[in-house]
């Protein structure tokens, strides 16, 4: 699944640490969701859709998700 947190993150001159620590994960959650190897649960991306104060569907692109 694809997501803007990289460029919300950059745009706001967040580390993946920062950011990690705001939302209550690790670095290396932050990394795989920017880099697409990792799908954030529902809370997760809750939480940092809060943090940057967008809507879920404006931080994740749920276009590519097959309906099951």
């Amino acid at each position: 699944m694809k997501s803007k947190i990289k460029e919300l993150r950059k745009a706001r001159k967040l580390s993946q640490e920062e950011l990690a620590n705001a939302v209550g994960t690790t670095r290396q959650t932050i990394t795989s969701i920017e880099v697409g190897k990792y799908t954030a649960s529902l809370v997760l991306a809750y939480k940092i859709a809060r943090y940057f104060e967008m809507a879920i569907e404006e931080v994740f692109d749920f276009s590519e998700v097959e309906d099951e």
